[in-house]
């Protein structure tokens, strides 16, 4: 396990993750800040979480029990787009989308929903 004490701890736990989790959460960090650059990576509630405009945007959590990594936001109404991918799980204001290895990551499909639910915070 690497320690990265010049890193924040959102990076830093990122790249201590086991593999395919780590290469997944790296995957997401790079495609979210790219897209989104004015996010900010905090360490929130042991997960990384992502602001935008000092409000929660999404967390990234692996559960290495449940072998995947969730993209998770809050959505208190329904998406226009691509609610097939969304998961909710009986959670009534949270969905994510949820991969098990870094080829189901759809790109277009993970910053859609992000863009949707940025114009529906604004």
């Amino acid at each position: 396990m690497y320690y990265f004490y010049f890193m924040k701890p959102a990076e830093a736990y990122i790249l201590n993750q086991q593999e395919p989790f780590k290469s997944i959460l790296l995957q997401l960090q790079i495609l979210i800040e790219l897209h989104f650059p004015e996010v900010s990576l905090e360490f929130k509630w042991k997960i990384p979480f992502y602001y935008l405009d000092g409000k929660p945007f999404c967390y990234l959590n692996p559960s290495s029990k449940k072998r995947y990594v969730d993209v998770g936001f809050y959505a208190t109404s329904g998406f226009e787009n691509y609610n097939e991918f969304l998961i909710s799980e009986g959670r009534k204001k949270v969905k994510s989308l949820r991969y098990k290895s870094i080829k189901d990551i759809n790109s277009s499909i993970l910053i859609s929903v992000l863009k949707e639910l940025h114009e529906k915070k604004n």
